[in-house]
């Protein structure tokens, strides 16, 4: 009896929750608010990994590519994944989850990765950077501005202790490098948050980039005193003692804020860089890549900041921890260098 029944059980039809047609509801304005990316961002953005997150069946209802992208557009946008069904696509939890996660994936490919986030090697390139920089304080050389900032996590089942910072938070602790145009040119976002700056600097490719002199003599970057005064990397005088010494540190705190204000408008494009990411610290490391792809995307489309975005873009920086040097090493090379970038470009004729 009970098989005759299973066998005649009439199966219930899944209840499909029509889904937000977010290409009309929205205005500009509005779309731009929502998903950080206008209408054609959107769709460049989708265009880019379509092949790789689209669904490999022709089945009724499936999670579309653009859905995916508006998924996972609309958590960075708010840092609440739960918020990402408040513009009633109709899917559960857990698909919402695994289509974000494609998404990510997809975005943070090495050749997408390498194709939008790549410091300059380029004369022509290196010249037009250096111009940029030049204009802000009169500062030469300079290609870009150095610095790390945390991006809070949830605590992780594994080695949880190396995540704790110096504000006793659990954090990643990203080097990011932007020019003058507050693009990203350099981006490394897999050191735990108890790791200091400049250790994460010298294990990272664009030391040996400079280093192995695969990026041209004359090119300087900027950054503060928690890392190694180097010929190719400034910091600031720590005492000045001389009128071109505070000069060199006017113009090296006015250009290098490019890089506070970068990583202020990043996180602000982005509101799940301000908040607790709530996955574990590889997935986080990757969400936080594919903001920096995001962004530059933005920044090389002109897609503006709302209004209420742009205010105050300037990031709570680390907290600074001067780099002590060995007495005669390589670093006293570097402060050696700076004293001559200081006096050749910032002492004033008598």
């Amino acid at each position: 009896m009970a098989e005759e029944q299973r066998q005649y059980r009439i199966r219930r039809p899944r209840n499909f929750r029509p889904r937000l047609d977010i290409f009309n509801v929205y205005n500009d304005s509005e779309f731009r608010k929502r998903y950080r990316l206008d209408q054609q961002g959107f769709l460049y953005v989708t265009e880019l990994i379509r092949e790789v997150i689209a669904n490999r069946t022709e089945r009724s209802h499936a999670v579309t590519p653009e859905m995916k992208v508006a998924l996972t557009l609309r958590y960075f946008a708010t840092g609440k994944m739960q918020l990402c069904n408040a513009d009633d696509f109709g899917l559960s939890q857990p698909t919402i989850s695994r289509a974000i996660s494609q998404t990510v994936d997809a975005l943070t490919a090495p050749h997408i990765i390498t194709r939008f986030i790549d410091f300059p090697t380029n004369p022509m390139e290196i010249q037009r950077i250096q111009a940029d920089f030049y204009r802000i304080a009169g500062f030469p050389g300079v290609v870009g501005a150095i610095d790390g900032t945390h991006v809070k996590i949830v605590a992780p089942h594994d080695y949880e202790e190396v995540y704790v910072n110096r504000k006793n938070v659990h954090s990643i602790n990203v080097q990011v490098v932007f020019d003058a145009n507050f693009i990203l040119r350099d981006l490394v976002a897999q050191w735990p948050g108890s790791v200091h700056d400049s250790r994460i600097l010298r294990e990272s490719g664009l030391w040996d980039g400079f280093e192995q002199n695969q990026i041209p003599a004359g090119c300087y970057m900027l950054g503060d005193s928690g890392y190694p005064c180097k010929r190719w990397l400034l910091t600031p005088y720590l005492r000045p003692e001389r009128e071109y010494q505070e000069a060199f540190n006017r113009a090296h705190k006015k250009t290098r804020s490019v890089v506070e204000r970068g990583i202020g408008q990043l996180k602000r494009r982005f509101h799940v860089l301000h908040d607790e990411i709530r996955v574990n610290p590889q997935k986080a490391s990757k969400i936080i890549m594919a903001c920096g792809i995001l962004h530059n995307i933005c920044k090389q489309r002109n897609i503006p900041l709302d209004d209420d975005e742009n205010e105050e873009d300037v990031d709570d920086p680390n907290v600074e921890e001067v780099f002590q040097p060995v007495p005669g090493g390589p670093v006293a090379d570097g402060a050696l260098f700076r004293e001559n970038v200081a006096r050749n470009h910032f002492m004033m004729d008598d």
